[in-house]
C-alpha cells in the first residue's frame, strides 16, 4: 500500500514561466508574495518573474532576504512580511533555500506558531496558504516535495519538516531558468538530485510509483552531468537535468531519503557546506557500506546511470557504482572534508553530536542497511579525508 502525493499542476518545459499566470487563474490566485534571494534579484531574473506577473495584471510583494540553509530567524522575518502583505499565496523563486522559506512561512500564514513544533517526527498536513515553486536550480527537486528545512540557530540542527503544508500546489519547472548557472552549483545541485533518486529507490518505504519516478531520474542525470557542468548552455544536458531533479524530488518524497541525508545535514548545519557538496561528499562511502544489504536494488541504479550492462550481474554492476560516484566526485572537483578546509579537531569533537542529529531525523532509519550510532561516527571518521 502506498500513499502518491504531488503538486496540483506542474508545468513542465523551456519558457514554462511565461505560463505561471495562467497556472495561478486555475486555482484562483491573485495576490502573489515572492520569496527570493538578494543574487536572483542583482542578476535581474526576479524582474524577469515580476514583468511575467505584471503583464497579467498581478502585483507582487517580494522578500529578498532569504539565506543559504533558512534560519528560524529568517523564516520568521518573511512570515511578518507575508502578514501585512494581503497575499493570497507564496511563490518561492531561487534554489532549494528561497522554497524551503516560502513553504515554511505559508505552512505557517495561517496558524503562526513556534517554528521547532513542525520538526520531525511531527506531520504538518493541513493547508496554510497555496505554496508556488519557480525553481532556477536542477536542483532540490524540492518544487515536488512534502519537506522544507529550517535551520535552529539555538542549537545548529537542519530541522526536516514534513508534511502536505510544505507540498506546492503549483510547480513551474522551466529549464531555461537554469542556463549559464555556474559548473560548481550545477554540480553541487546534480549530485544532490542524484542523490535523492538513488536513495528513493534503496529506501525501505520505496513503491512502484516512486520506483519508476527514481529511475528515469537517474536515466536522464546520470548521462547529462559532466555535459552541464562543462557546457552551462548546452540546452538538451540542461534540460535532462532539470527534468531529472524534479523526478527524484517526486521520488524521494514519496519514499523518502536515507543515511546520506540523514548524515548530511549536519555537516551543512555544523561547517555551512552546501547540501549538495556535503551528500556528495558522503555518497561514494555510504554507498559501500549500505550495497551489501540491497545489491540488486543498487544494482539496478548501476543500469539505470548506463555504468552496467543490463546482463551484468549485481555484484558486477555494484563495483561499477562504487567505480562511477568515486569518478563523478573527481571529475566534479568534489572535496573531502579536510580539503574543503573543515579543522580535524573540530570534526571530530562534533562527530557525535552529528551522529546524534543524524538518528533523530529519521531519515538513516530507511536505509537499506540500518547503521548504528558509532557505525554512523565511523563513516564519518572515513569521510573526513
Amino acid at each position: 500500500m502506498a500513499t502518491i502525493n504531488l503538486p496540483r499542476i506542474i508545468r513542465i518545459g523551456g519558457g514554462a514561466l511565461a505560463e505561471l499566470p495562467e497556472a495561478m487563474a486555475q486555482c484562483g490566485l491573485k495576490r502573489p508574495f515572492v520569496v527570493t534571494d538578494g543574487f536572483l534579484v542583482q542578476s535581474g531574473m526576479v524582474a524577469q518573474l515580476v514583468a511575467v506577473l505584471e503583464a497579467a495584471g498581478l502585483t507582487a510583494q517580494v522578500f529578498a532576504e532569504t539565506v543559504p540553509d533558512p534560519t528560524v530567524a529568517v523564516v520568521e522575518q518573511a512570515l511578518e512580511s507575508l502578514r501585512w502583505s494581503g497575499s493570497d499565496c507564496v511563490i518561492g523563486f531561487g534554489g532549494g533555500s528561497p522554497i524551503d522559506t516560502a513553504k515554511a512561512i505559508a505552512a505557517l500564514a495561517l496558524d503562526p506558531r513556534p517554528i521547532p513544533v513542525m520538526k520531525a517526527p511531527a506531520m504538518t498536513d493541513v493547508p496554510g496558504l497555496p505554496v508556488i515553486a519557480v525553481p532556477t536550480t536542477a536542483g532540490t527537486g524540492s518544487e515536488a516535495t512534502r519537506f522544507t528545512i529550517v535551520t535552529d540557530e539555538a542549537s545548529q540542527e537542519k530541522m526536516l519538516c514534513a508534511g502536505l503544508a510544505f507540498l506546492p500546489t503549483i510547480a513551474i519547472v522551466d529549464f531555461e531558468l537554469t542556463m549559464g548557472k555556474p559548473a560548481r552549483l550545477t554540480a553541487d545541485t546534480g549530485i544532490d538530485s542524484l542523490t535523492h533518486a538513488i536513495e528513493a529507490y534503496v529506501s525501505r518505504r520505496a513503491n512502484a510509483f516512486s520506483d519508476a519516478m527514481a529511475l528515469s531520474a537517474m536515466k536522464l542525470i546520470a548521462p547529462n552531468i559532466r555535459t552541464a557542468c562543462a557546457a552551462p548552455d548546452n540546452r538538451a544536458a540542461r534540460e535532462a537535468m532539470m527534468v531529472g531533479a524534479h523526478h527524484a524530488g517526486i521520488a524521494f518524497s514519496n519514499a523518502s531519503v536515507a543515511l546520506v541525508h540523514g548524515m548530511s545535514r549536519p555537516i551543512g548545519a555544523f561547517f555551512h557546506v552546501p547540501h549538495g557538496l556535503s551528500n556528495a561528499m558522503l555518497l561514494p562511502a555510504v554507498t559501500a557500506f549500505s550495497a551489501p544489504s540491497a545489491l540488486g536494488r543498487y544494482a539496478d541504479c548501476a543500469r539505470a546511470m548506463g555504468v552496467a550492462h543490463q546482463d551484468e550481474g549485481d555484484q558486477a554492476a555494484v563495483a561499477r557504482l562504487l567505480e562511477e560516484l568515486a569518478a563523478l566526485n573527481a571529475d566534479l572537483s568534489v572535496p573531502t572534508p579536510r580539503s574543503h578546509g573543515i579543522s580535524a579537531a573540530q570534526w571530530d569533537e562534533l562527530v557525535p553530536e552529528m551522529a546524534r542529529q543524524a538518528v533523530a531525523s529519521g531519515s538513516p532509519a530507511n536505509n537499506p542497511r540500518v547503521a548504528a550510532l558509532d557505525e554512523i561516527e565511523a563513516l564519518y571518521g572515513e569521510v573526513f579525508g
